[in-house]
């Protein structure tokens, strides 16, 4: 049966698939950047995708099993203004969890009145900031996304390539103009993980005109020849990028210098 086609679910079934070794990958993130505390309120970015909707299953049952309470709201943005999450809506009360959507333009921005060629950044960046909105409007004080451990060496090889620079996204960070933090509590889990998981959840189908061609595409298939021929090739950069004690670039040399 299709993931996609899937109208009827069992939660039951479903909580026990956010498996002991998922939670905990996630509960050693969580722990090791402090990601979250009593009495947090964590808005769940939910696309309608495999990562967010693991990420809301897992946080719930995450949720159960620590000493400290905190709260959980899905916010879904609506690029396309049209998209049906009636099935998630459901999702979520079985879950407990208030769910939000957000209509926007989006859209008709991106792709009939800038016609982006290349439009992933704009859209990413124009949903980012109706999500934190309704996040801070929702009394939120963090917004938790679905980046794996994948999507953080793929963002590193796009810095790499397109930018010129060693770099890609934090497991937490402060906007200071929001008064958000952001947490990726995934930053552990691979996406073998998460797809081994996810049959079942009422995944929505992608409408977006640029899905399956986008740079991350790319960069995604170009990291999956170099890890069919060299199978540690994925955890090897996922740790060097995670052990920041390890680095020892020319800035470095730099310093040293500065300081004899």
């Amino acid at each position: 049966m299709g993931l996609q086609n899937v109208v009827e679910f069992d939660i039951i079934i479903l909580m026990k698939k956010a498996n002991k070794k998922m939670v905990s990958a996630m509960h050693r993130a969580i722990k090791e950047y402090s990601m979250l505390e009593e009495g947090d309120k964590v808005a769940v970015g939910v696309s309608g995708g495999k990562d967010s909707l693991t990420l809301l299953l897992c946080l719930s049952q995450y949720r159960k099993q620590v000493k400290f309470d905190f709260e959980i709201v899905a916010i879904a943005v609506d690029v396309f203004g049209n998209t049906d999450y009636s099935k998630i809506e459901k999702f979520c009360e079985e879950l407990g969890v208030e769910f939000v959507v957000v209509q926007t333009a989006i859209k008709e921005i991106v792709f009939d009145v800038r016609k982006e060629k290349n439009p992933c950044a704009l859209c990413a960046n124009l949903r980012r900031g109706v999500l934190n909105s309704k996040a801070k409007e929702l009394g939120c004080n963090k917004v938790a996304l679905g980046h794996h451990a994948d999507d953080f060496i793929e963002t590193f090889f796009m810095c790499v390539s397109r930018e010129n620079r060693l770099s890609t996204f934090w497991p937490k960070t402060y906007l200071s103009r929001a008064s958000l933090w952001v947490i990726r509590p995934f930053l552990y889990i691979w996406e073998n993980d998460i797809l081994a998981q996810c049959e079942g959840l009422p995944i929505v189908d992608s409408c977006c005109p640029a899905n399956k061609t986008t740079e991350r595409e790319k960069v995604k298939l170009v990291l999956s020849d170099l890890a069919e021929k060299n199978p540690g090739f994925k955890r090897s950069l996922h740790a060097s990028l995670c052990h920041t004690e390890r680095y020892n670039l020319f800035d470095k040399v730099l310093k040293t210098d500065d300081q004899n």
